[in-house]
């Protein structure tokens, strides 16, 4: 595929100005566990531009992949961050066009493409990415990030220089550059779980590129934003039947699995024994032998191991589990807070870090996921809402994102769903899905994937958020996705063609809840873990909600009862926890 899963760090300052190459390495120092193969830089100080790339090797395990990448005739340079899944055909058409290639990987496509396309190149790929290009013919620095937002892109505006990086932490280095959580950042985090602003971030200044969005920086101008990436609706003419649909889901799904598995280092496939997981598993298997990887919970009710087992047995894997315990938890949610950094409560990022941890141990360096099916494919409870949202559905569908937390930002939740159920002609299945795909899956679920799987210098790859099988998707109307009492009725269809699955996993319903959650209730000594950090802490005093959480952990109190605005602790307790730890991190004991 490519050797450029990797973090990257820069600036675009005033002409003229000398750039301090010490903190250059300093920045990067600070997302080193993102590429830890390689690293290099590119400075141009009568341009005011400094790119550093951290390379994490991948395909094209030679030099000929180092970055950042410089075309010699036109000086135009890229440090990239990601994986171009098509960049074979790309390669081919580029090669007829008469480019030279000299080396293997993704990285010189992508570098290549802009020669020849321009800035509109990124509309042609299907991959993960964000990605740092400096054209010095135009003196124009070009920020890009992939469709579905699977990558990372930070950027923060001082006078005189813009600076950018895969991650948050990466700005901790910068002289005078203080990291602050912003009210609304931390609002929307305390009752979303995470910031939902598709620009914001919880700390003051700092702004991330939307996903499926460019920018074209210049010295003394703002950033100008670009939307290259329309998410697609369905369409109303469209009345194939389901042969035709699920013929083409098989296409399109099995294409974009084999090339997820093309790597020169080891590649395993997360299972948890759900129909997502085990579907791209299945297909995977019928392209080579595959490794299988299922995780376990202690003390916990939650344990989906006799699912994961039945599949990898059905399709022929080698399999691995891994059991997960309370003790670990508490160590790593303590140690590992600063994984998080632009702050997001799910409690799986935990958890799967500890996963990537054991993947490394065995020698897997690539892993597949199945994350954003649910999203795109209506997997949830939500898509079963009325056709039509009047006020009170709209406030009810409000309170179910917010965790039974409700009130604050019911406004802006309401803004922001009426212009997706216009976006789809009214269609409110759309709308959430919409929601789902833009708002959640970008600033909560796919960030637990590249943070946790990154820290641990793990490449993790979603198939479902591969750009053609997200299109798919987003085209299939309701009646496809909800339909014969099942959701994500084309998935199942495909899992019970030619015996893909077992009907057991293929008919199986989705097995939800927070292990978390479960442990902060059920768990003795991961409450009083909990108990001890927050009533013991800054954040609980800080945000005037201390007595409810002493009524929760002391007196066993579940909520408020309503219209009071916390109804449910222990979601509150998580997120509070998480807050706690990871400011340890990013301003120790600073919290004003």
């Amino acid at each position: 595929m490519g050797a450029a899963m990797c973090g990257l760090v820069g600036w675009l300052s005033a002409p003229g100005v000398a750039a301090d190459p010490n903190l250059l390495s300093s920045m990067m120092d600070a997302i080193g566990h993102r590429g830890p193969d390689d690293r290099g830089s590119y400075i141009d100080d009568d341009a005011g531009i400094a790119l550093g790339h951290l390379r994490l090797s991948i395909i094209d395990l030679s030099s000929a992949s180092h970055q950042p990448m410089r075309d010699g005739g036109s000086g135009v340079t890229l440090a990239y961050n990601g994986e171009l899944y098509n960049f074979r055909p790309l390669r081919a058409e580029l090669q007829s066009l008469g480019h030279v290639f000299a080396s293997q990987g993704d990285t010189e496509v992508v570098l290549r493409s802009y020669l020849q396309w321009g800035i509109d190149c990124v509309q042609r790929f299907a991959g993960m990415f964000a990605l740092a290009l400096w054209d010095p013919r135009g003196q124009v620095l070009h920020l890009a990030r992939d469709a579905m937002g699977m990558k990372p892109l930070y950027y923060v505006e001082q006078p005189g220089r813009l600076l950018f990086a895969s991650e948050v932490k990466a700005f901790k280095r910068v002289p005078g550059l203080h990291l602050r959580p912003s009210a609304s950042g931390l609002t929307q985090y305390l009752e979303f779980g995470y910031v939902f602003d598709t620009h914001e971030t919880i700390f003051e200044g700092v702004r991330k590129l939307p996903p499926g969005f460019r920018a074209e920086l210049r010295t003394g101008k703002a950033p100008n934003l670009v939307r290259y990436f329309d998410p697609p609706a369905p369409d109303p003419a469209d009345r194939r039947d389901e042969q035709s649909r699920v013929d083409e889901l098989q296409a399109v799904l099995s294409e974009v699995t084999e090339q997820h598995l093309i790597a020169d280092v080891p590649v395993g496939l997360l299972l948890s024994g759900g129909l997502d997981s085990s579907l791209i598993a299945a297909l995977a298997a019928r392209k080579s032998s595959v490794l299988t990887i299922s995780m376990g919970f202690s003390d916990s009710v939650i344990d989906e191991r006799p699912h994961a087992r039945a599949v990898a047995d059905h399709i022929g894997s080698r399999h691995l589990e891994v059991l997960i315990t309370p003790q670990q938890v508490m160590q790593e949610v303590v140690a590992g807070a600063w994984v998080f950094d632009d702050l997001f409560a799910d409690w799986g990022t935990i958890t799967t870090r500890l996963m990537y941890r054991r993947c490394r141990e065995q020698g897997v360096k690539v892993v597949l996921v199945g994350e954003g099916a649910d999203e795109i494919f209506g997997g949830y409870d939500v898509f079963r809402c009325p056709e039509r949202l009047g006020l009170w559905q709209l406030f009810r569908l409000y309170q179910r994102y917010s965790g039974r937390r409700h009130g604050n930002l019911f406004g802006a939740f309401r803004e922001c769903m009426v212009k997706y159920q216009q976006a789809g002609q009214g269609d409110t299945f759309h709308a959430v899905r919409m929601f789902e795909a833009l708002r959640q899956l970008p600033n909560q679920y796919v960030m637990k994937v590249d943070k946790a799987s990154m820290a641990e210098s793990i490449e993790a790859r979603a198939p479902y958020l591969d750009r053609r099988v997200a299109e798919l998707a987003l085209r299939t109307p309701r009646e496809w996705l909800l339909r014969d009492d099942q959701n994500k009725y084309l998935l199942r269809a495909l899992a019970r063609r030619d015996g893909l699955l077992p009907s057991s996993i293929s008919n199986r319903t989705k097995f939800g809840g927070s292990v978390a959650a479960s442990w902060m209730d059920e768990n003795t000594k991961f409450r009083d873990f909990a108990r001890e950090r927050l009533l013991g802490g800054v954040w609980c005093r800080k945000l005037g909600v201390l007595s409810d959480m002493e009524a929760y952990f002391k007196r066993g109190r579940r909520g408020r009862p309503f219209p009071f605005a916390i109804s449910l602790y222990s979601n509150l307790a998580w997120r509070l926890l998480l807050l706690e730890l990871w400011w340890e991190h990013y301003a120790g004991a600073e919290t004003s």
